[in-house]
């Protein structure tokens, strides 16, 4: 796999709504492994498609990994199906924004719809910093950056 550049906050991409995935294959396979590299290697907890310069509806995520072990888990066209109150506010940094912190209002449970890079159709709920970053990537999939969510800190 490869470690690819990612891009910063003043990328048209990164302000555009990304394409639904249609097609299952090795390419999206090899995409789904660059972008966990990329996002290990960049030290961050979640990564979209669209940061690296692909506009289609995958991210990867793990939130586990900074504090023990890895949890990768492939997202592909995810749908927030409902998310719960309260709305929990937090800290949200940002590969597409470096050196930028802000506090951002999340729910603290969502049930998450997506399909596996293998196809398969999963939904899960979602709590605490894993719904956090799951919205949070989900907002880049819509082409929202967190500038436009949260205050900066």
């Amino acid at each position: 796999m490869t470690i690819r550049p990612i891009l910063t906050g003043g990328a048209p991409i990164l302000h555009q709504v990304a394409a639904p995935v249609q097609q299952f294959d090795d390419d999206l396979h090899a995409l789904v492994g660059d972008l966990f590299d990329t996002m290990y290697h960049a030290t961050g907890r979640g990564l979209a498609a669209p940061q690296i310069g692909v506009p289609l509806r995958v991210f990867v995520m793990d939130a586990t990994w900074k504090g023990g072990d890895k949890a990768p888990l492939a997202v592909i066209n995810p749908v927030i199906r409902t998310s719960e109150w309260p709305m929990l506010e937090g800290e949200e940094a940002c590969l597409s924004i470096p050196g930028r912190t802000f506090r951002v209002a999340r729910p603290m449970v969502i049930d998450l719809a997506w399909i596996s890079p293998e196809g398969v159709e999963i939904e899960q709920r979602l709590r605490g910093s894993e719904a956090r970053i799951a919205c949070h990537e989900v907002d880049h999939l819509d082409g929202i950056l967190v500038t436009r969510k949260g205050v900066e800190i």
